[in-house]
């Protein structure tokens, strides 16, 4: 199975296998999506690029976006509450390469709804509407959509606003399900994204709760959705996508590295990393990827505290301690 995102320009931009990476602040930048991708993924999204800021060339946002946007299978997710600032940082990504155009209307962050974006967007469905339309004029290439439920249980609004952004001429959406209010607690309702489904012609792909092969056939199977897209448990095991997408008969099953193997991929992602942010700033963001490495592999405590303090020069060789065999007695 494929996901097919028809574009007004191109034929219809086809996804497969049906199993993306969701984008997250601070963890899906390049050297990470570059991972994901390599075990395999139909799309993988980047981190969200403020629009304004993005547009006014405020240090560090720009690259997010530009550095990888013309990479295959990548999408570039924009978030913003003024349709100028949205439309124009849309034109800059989809000429610095950018595939597709993802708009972000679920983003919980008190950071970002008290600036009256992300999710905040779904109180006031005529405006998010002014913003797609917006969005979708601006550039050539298939514009997506992603959000919750609604802001609350007393405004599930998802069904509406999709029917809503699919006439306006978003290509495909993704609903993590729980509404804005809820932030990470409980659980995803699936059944409700079900809804969405229903309600418009365009591929909807279910979000939130994602980890694995099982998680995945519930998902769609409780939704009808065309497809998924897993964030949090693609943390410290860049090939559960790959895993979840060969459990559904769309790929070839994974080699999950272990061991050498293991510390052999940790180090590339390392190095990708120290490459892309310079080794100051490359070490510290890579920190919480080594954590969630080493809690996929079961690295006993206090070889983990090790590698999280080590420094510079002595972390290659941590790593290679913690991950690969022998790593309980080091």
């Amino acid at each position: 199975m494929l996901v097919q995102v028809k574009t007004h320009v191109t034929a219809p931009l086809a996804l497969d296998p049906p199993v993306f990476l969701a984008p997250m602040a601070g963890i899906t930048d390049l050297p990470f999506r570059q991972v994901v991708r390599r075990f395999g993924a139909g799309l993988v999204v980047s981190e969200m690029v403020a629009s304004q800021e993005m547009v006014q060339a405020k240090p560090g946002v720009r690259e997010r976006a530009e550095i990888g946007a013309h990479v295959e299978g990548t999408a570039v997710q924009v978030a913003g509450r003024e349709a100028r600032w949205m439309a124009e940082a849309a034109r800059m990504v989809a000429a610095n390469g950018a595939r597709i155009v993802d708009i972000n209307m679920g983003c919980p962050a008190k950071k970002v709804t008290n600036g009256l974006s992300g999710s905040a967007l779904m109180r006031d469905p005529d405006h998010a509407l002014r913003l797609i339309e917006a969005v979708v004029a601006a550039v050539d290439v298939p514009v997506t959509l992603k959000m919750r439920l609604g802001w609350d249980d007393d405004r599930r609004n998802a069904p509406e606003i999709a029917r809503r952004a699919a006439e306006a001429g978003v290509r495909m959406i993704t609903i993590h399900g729980r509404t804005r209010c809820q932030f990470y607690r409980g659980r995803a309702d699936w059944v409700a994204i079900g809804a969405v489904v229903r309600a418009v012609d365009v591929p909807v792909i279910a979000n939130g709760d994602i980890h694995d092969a099982a998680d995945a056939r519930a998902a769609l199977a409780a939704s009808g959705a065309a497809g998924v897209m897993v964030g949090r448990g693609a943390r410290g095991r860049p090939w559960a996508l790959a895993e979840i997408a060969a459990a559904g008969g769309w790929s070839p099953a994974p080699v999950p590295p272990r061991g050498r193997a293991l510390a052999a991929l940790v180090l590339e992602h390392l190095d990708a990393a120290l490459s892309f942010y310079g080794r100051d700033l490359g070490q510290r963001v890579m920190r919480k990827h080594l954590g969630w490495y080493m809690d996929a592999a079961g690295t006993p405590p206090g070889v983990r505290r090790g590698v999280l303090t080590a420094p510079a020069e002595a972390l290659e060789r941590r790593i290679d301690a913690a991950l690969a065999p022998g790593a309980a007695a080091a």
